[in-house]
């Protein structure tokens, strides 16, 4: 007797098994559907024959093992590779213009392709390289995902056992400022602070509930993993990832770690499969292990010259906490998260065993010693982005990033991740070098030995695929996306977060809240010629730094000081990289002003590059200066302007900041960490009123920036304002004064 239903859907079938698992297939895929005791199952190698890994009565772990066994070392390894970017757009802008493929070779404005095809590129990696997992950058809207994903997913679901793609993405979440929360309003997917915004809550409960959220949007994209959440501590307040993180404290980022894990990888009722994963569920690769925030004098391990992460406090395990105490540790029934991705970073001189100094990804002693042997974890490790291919530049973003093994051969290099316990490649679409890193293995270990080494990789990849539903149903209803990401709820939910991420440091004789309708000069920014992280030039400028319609629902506003009430000034934290070609390593400031390294090392921690002649990278008595010095000129100018009259400054704090350059002479400070117009004007009126605090320590000034330990927390003095408040972690104000609740007492050092 049958046991299933069968309905059409646009360009694919749902097949609801009753009383088990529903099932869907592609109508071009060529696959069809196999009868067993009433029941349907997918026929994926189209001979009619129910192999067990395509049998949804089984459990996980047969279905996984079933798989691997039958796998060439080909196909092992294409599931072995993570795409470079990928982008879902017709923009020619950010990312849609920086990775874009063709289409029948013709660029696709100038093609018949529509935007949710597959392009020339994705095609040659799905098919003759099997790849099955693709990052995925900018995408046109919530419908063009799903559309894609769906396309992408019939295109494999014919090719050899049907293995669907796991497609993933960087956090997607952050807010634009000048998008407004009406009912939608911006509302490709909800709006919510950075995570060190979300960090600044010291709210694991609202993390949690992003989390969830965010998830529930991911799936509606066609999105099973997360590359996120960004744990490293970041206890060097120079570098440039900082904002990504939770801050420096180890103990909240691994409680937001954990509520963050849980979030996105639990599904509930009757989205669960088995051990709260299910339809739900998005795969969490945490990163980055073992902890990238150390990196010598604030520099970043995207490029040569800041590739090393060094201990001067000799405070390497306490980096390991967010993992071992939060991503580890679950609450939820998944237990861990389901991936790990090592940093860039060599961790110089830390490997106590085998005496290596080279990235994290290729050593044996922080990938098998320590990650797999120590913590006994056995989820997917993958690699950073493009660790396997040549490096050019010390200060390439886009180079190769093979810290430590630069003179080895691109095959010698995937084999010795595998053989450290990496399980895949990120930003690689080529398999031709895994197979060499397995003919080599053949090699030294024997094929017996290697065929089992690859099916172990492949187990691990295999199951975050499975446990999230993707080989019964990996297609989504391109109509239902568009109703369920940036749905109205989920975007005031985002916008409640934004605003209980808004910090007030100061609020001079309580000037906070304003009345409405008073009189606000908004000065504009200038900006000096800098640089993306691409390397891409970004022209001098001159412009309002928001959109004064959404202020002009609030204030008044007017472009003469003399006639308002008030100066609202917005700035960004100080913008400078710690390398030049032409003059070297520089020092990295935290002040607007010229920046000398008079108190700066004499000799580096570490160094040494096949680039360079010296190991010395030291800046010691160099001077920087930041592209946005003039935000400080504009406060000052401003004070001048409006004589006796307040002024207010509105900091986006993407790093510690120097603060003492102005402090004394305004009235008022907010910082936020990626927040709407719009929320800073519910702040200021007093529709909500302020409650995060500093996950992080603001430093009196840059000689206790260079005092400081890259490895060590809460190790700076902090800033004490002119009404004796002190910029320490865990501060903050709210209308009352400064706050001091539960969170501070539990978390304040």
């Amino acid at each position: 007797m049958k046991k299933y239903s069968i309905t059409p859907k646009d360009g694919y079938y749902i097949v609801e098994n009753h009383g088990g698992k529903t099932i869907a297939f592609s109508k071009s895929s060529g696959i069809g559907i196999i009868e067993d005791d009433g029941f349907a199952f997918k026929d994926y190698k189209k001979d009619g024959v129910l192999y067990p890994y395509a049998d949804w009565r089984l459990p996980l772990e047969d279905r996984v093992t079933d798989l691997a066994s039958r796998l060439s070392i080909k196909e092992i390894a294409g599931l072995m590779l993570y795409s470079a970017h990928q982008s879902v757009t017709s923009s020619t802008e950010g990312f849609g213009g920086l990775f874009k493929g063709t289409y029948d070779g013709k660029p696709l404005k100038e093609s018949d392709a529509l935007v949710s095809d597959l392009s020339d590129q994705q095609k040659l990696f799905l098919k003759n390289d099997a790849l099955r997992h693709i990052l995925v950058t900018v995408v046109e809207n919530a419908e063009v995902a799903a559309i894609w994903n769906n396309n992408v997913q019939a295109f494999v679901e014919g090719i050899g056992f049907g293995i669907p793609v796991n497609i993933s993405s960087d956090p997607r979440h952050a807010s634009k400022a000048n998008t407004e929360f009406n009912a939608g309003a911006g509302g490709d997917i909800s709006k919510w602070p950075e995570p060190l915004g979300l960090a600044a809550t010291f709210d694991p409960n609202l993390v949690n509930e992003f989390g969830e959220i965010a998830a529930k949007e991911y799936r509606a994209l066609g999105i099973a993993t997360a590359l996120s959440p960004q744990i490293d501590m970041a206890t060097e307040p120079r570098w440039m990832r900082f904002n990504g993180t939770f801050g420096e404290d180890s103990k909240l980022s691994a409680d937001l770690a954990k509520a963050y894990c849980d979030g996105f990888q639990t599904s509930d009722g009757n989205k669960e499969i088995a051990d709260g994963w299910g339809y739900e569920s998005v795969n969490a690769m945490v990163k980055h292990f073992p902890g990238g925030g150390s990196g010598e004098g604030g520099r970043d391990a995207h490029y040569g010259c800041g590739k090393y992460a060094v201990y001067p406090g000799d405070n390497f395990e306490e980096h390991l906490l967010p993992f071992t105490q939060g991503a580890f540790k679950l609450d939820s029934k998944t237990k861990m998260a389901s991936a790990v991705m090592p940093y860039y970073t060599i961790s110089y001189n830390q490997d106590t065993v085998y005496g290596e100094n080279v990235g994290n990804s290729f050593s044996k002693y922080i990938i098998h010693d320590l990650l797999r042997e120590k913590y006994n974890y056995d989820g997917v490790v993958c690699t950073d982005w493009n660790i396997t291919h040549d490096n050019h530049k010390l200060d390439s973003f886009r180079s190769g990033k093979c810290w430590g093994v630069e003179t080895e051969t691109i095959a010698d290099r995937h084999y010795k991740a595998l053989m450290a316990g990496v399980d895949q490649y990120g930003g690689n679409n080529d398999s031709k070098p895994v197979i060499e890193a397995f003919e080599k293995g053949v090699l030294e270990h024997g094929e017996s030995f290697m065929r089992q080494r690859f099916e172990q990789s492949a187990k691990r990849l295999l199951r975050n695929i499975f446990r999230t539903g993707l080989f019964e149903n990996p297609y989504v209803d391109p109509q239902e996306s568009d109703q369920l990401v940036g749905n109205p709820t989920f975007m005031e939910k985002g916008y409640n977060a934004q605003l209980k991420s808004i910090i007030m440091l100061k609020n001079k004789n309580q000037l906070l809240p304003l009345k409405s309708k008073q009189t606000v000069y908004i000065p504009k920014r200038r900006l000096k010629e800098g640089k993306d992280w691409f390397g891409n030039v970004i022209p001098a400028q001159e412009k309002d730094p928001v959109d004064k319609k959404i202020v002009e629902k609030y204030f008044n506003v007017t472009q003469t000081p003399s006639e308002a009430d008030f100066a609202l000034v917005f700035i960004e934290s100080p913008k400078t990289m710690g390398y030049s070609k032409e003059e070297g390593y520089l020092p990295i400031s935290l002040q607007y002003r010229p920046y000398t390294a008079t108190t700066a090392r004499k000799v580096s921690i570490a160094g040494g590059d096949p680039l360079e002649s010296s190991n010395d990278r030291s800046y010691f008595g160099k001077t920087n200066i930041p592209t946005n010095s003039a935000d400080l000129d504009i406060i000052l100018e401003t004070k001048v302007a409006m004589g006796t009259k307040p002024v207010i400054v509105s900091m986006n704090l993407t790093n510690p900041t120097i603060v003492a350059e102005f402090e004394p002479l305004v009235d008022g400070i907010l910082a936020d960490f990626g927040a709407t117009t719009q929320v800073i004007m519910d702040i200021l009126i007093g529709n909500h009123e302020p409650s995060a605090l500093l996950p992080f320590q603001m430093p009196s000034d840059m000689e206790t920036v260079e005092a400081q330990f890259e490895d060590v927390p809460h190790d700076m003095t902090p800033y004490t304002d002119e009404l004796g408040n002190k910029y320490d972690f865990a501060y903050g104000m709210n209308f009352s004064g400064v706050i001091d609740d539960n969170r501070v007492k539990k978390y304040k050092k």
